[in-house]
């Protein structure tokens, strides 16, 4: 890790949060060329960097040595399982599921990884061909789960004239609303319509509509507005659940790598446009900051126009069948993607999210999320934190998420050793724990597989109550809609028990790899 901070010492470069056109600019009385990077972590700039090897190339001499390494993301097509980013972790059996281990480590890495990307990009597909430069081109992976596009016309005319607000519509569009100077292929792109049962799985209630303009979009006169900048185009899930709104941030992630056939694909001089007319808030605002330096638009912003787009992409969705994050089948006995632990650190890398060491004497930092929310409060929460200060290993904090702004939440979480909460979406700040960092789920509440496969994923070790005859409900709990339900009453626990599972996690913090074996107040110093 020292020397990949030297490098970034070395290469002395400006970042892109000011991105310019051009990544590679000349200035008229330069005698060299100065380079404009990505804001990436050092891990994440010399994959970058093996990607675009044109620009590698004009890196200072006295920096190349440090960028010989033939690390690269592993979506890259010579890129050796020694090489990638990341490894999954499949210790578990794996008879009963596939023939060999190998084949098991291999399923999680298409399944949720990087494996998972290099199919999307085997997937691309044109749909719409274009015969010169300035002509119109559209192309998409299977179903329509990700395409881009160049000189796109999206007429939203109509959407001014609209009663109901539109969130989750299917027929926003109507035919030859989308339209393209190129050669479309019609059976091809009808081909992909299967994924359309829902707005959140498919590009394909849009692209239905995709017709063909006979002059090109940009000297057609058609266009009320022209977006120079690459547009993002987002269908988003939710904006106030954490866990899935974080569907749709990781999947435009995960876009990025799909998108990259150009070495500006990390850039932040880009449009995000939300595919609804809500306003856009969100406890989580601040994640755009990662993606892009301009302000966010809804369909509000641009309905009763034509806007033209030099430059779109429709990214992965967050409700695809068998995608990312919600969706995403996982072979037994793996763990640790590397997609995920690459967009844990991004997201703290590009929101400046300070990091802190672990304490000295190997004391860990537990963390104790508080909810004030009507159901799954624990009840006798008190008395466990009393048995938690008890323990002189232990710095304990009690917090409540919700009074704090997202980057405080994650400037906590990025420096805990052990978070502690009830069943919740507040539990999805597990993607932001040091990756030696245990996960204590409280509680379930009778869903049992959300938060250990998302602790699966980011590979940081997962507990949850384990003796049912030790907690105690307030009741049977009482949905909204009628019958029981183990999500909507509140709980107490046995204080005994909930110390030893503590103990089991910090063993499990203390063993990890990661963690520092040994620790002074002086190393801390």
């Amino acid at each position: 890790m020292l020397q990949l901070l030297i490098l970034n010492a070395l290469l002395a470069l400006q970042l892109i949060s000011n991105s310019s056109p051009s990544l590679a600019e000349t200035k008229p009385d330069a005698k060299h060329t100065t380079l404009t990077l990505p804001n990436l972590p050092s891990d994440h700039l010399i994959r970058y960097l093996n990607t675009f090897p044109t620009l590698k190339q004009q890196l200072p001499t006295n920096a190349t040595t440090r960028t010989e390494s033939r690390a690269c993301w592993g979506h890259e097509r010579n890129c050796s399982a020694e090489a990638r980013f990341q490894t999954p972790h499949c210790p578990g059996d794996h008879t009963g599921w596939v023939p060999s281990k190998k084949e098991q480590v291999e399923t999680f890495y298409y399944q949720a990884d990087f494996g998972y990307i290099q199919q999307q990009l085997s997937e691309l597909k044109p749909q719409c061909m274009p015969k010169y430069l300035s002509d119109s081109s559209l192309e998409c992976t299977r179903y329509l789960r990700f395409c881009r596009g160049r000189n796109l016309l999206i007429d939203l005319r109509d959407v001014a004239k609209r009663k109901e607000r539109i969130r989750y519509h299917m027929d926003v569009l109507s035919p030859g609303q989308i339209l393209g100077h190129c050669e479309l292929n019609r059976t091809r792109l009808n081909a992909e319509m299967d994924h359309i049962g829902s707005a959140l799985q498919s590009w394909g209630p849009e692209l239905r509509n995709f017709d063909v303009l006979p002059h090109p979009v940009l000297a057609s006169g058609a266009c009320d507005l022209v977006v120079d900048a690459p547009t993002f185009i987002m269908k988003i899930d939710a904006t106030y659940n954490m866990y899935h709104h974080f569907c749709d941030f990781f999947n435009l992630y995960a876009s990025l790598f799909v998108n990259q056939s150009h070495p500006a694909a990390f850039n932040t001089d880009v449009q995000i446009l939300i595919w609804e007319t809500y306003p856009y808030d969100s406890p989580f605002r601040d994640t755009f900051k990662a993606f892009s330096q301009r302000p966010v638009w809804t369909l509000s912003d641009v309905q009763g126009k034509r806007v033209c787009f030099r430059n779109v992409v429709l990214p992965l969705l967050p409700r695809m069948i068998f995608g990312l994050f919600y969706n995403t089948p996982i072979i037994q006995g793996c763990s640790n993607s590397g997609l995920f632990r690459a967009f844990s650190e991004f997201i703290l890398h590009r929101l400046q999210i300070p990091y802190n060491p672990p304490l000295a004497q190997r004391k860990l930092r537990i963390t104790y999320l508080s909810r004030r929310t009507r159901y799954r409060q624990v009840l006798n929460e008190e008395a466990l934190l009393d048995h938690l200060d008890a323990n002189e290993d232990y710095v304990v904090q009690l917090v409540s998420y919700e009074r704090l702004s997202f980057t405080d939440q994650l400037a906590i979480t990025r420096n805990t050793d052990i978070l502690i909460g009830m069943h919740g979406a507040g539990l999805t700040h597990l993607l932001f724990l040091p990756n030696w960092a245990c996960i204590f789920e409280l509680y379930n509440c009778e869903d049992p597989n959300c938060y250990k496969d998302l602790a699966r994923l980011r590979g940081v070790h997962y507990v949850t109550w384990e003796e049912p005859d030790l907690v105690y409900p307030q009741d049977e709990g009482h949905h909204p809609e009628g019958g029981a339900h183990a999500k909507f009453t509140n709980y107490r626990f046995d204080p005994n028990e909930f110390g030893r599972l503590v103990a089991q996690a910090a063993k499990q913090v203390r063993s990890h790899k990661d963690f520092p074996q040994t620790m002074t107040q002086h190393d801390e110093l």
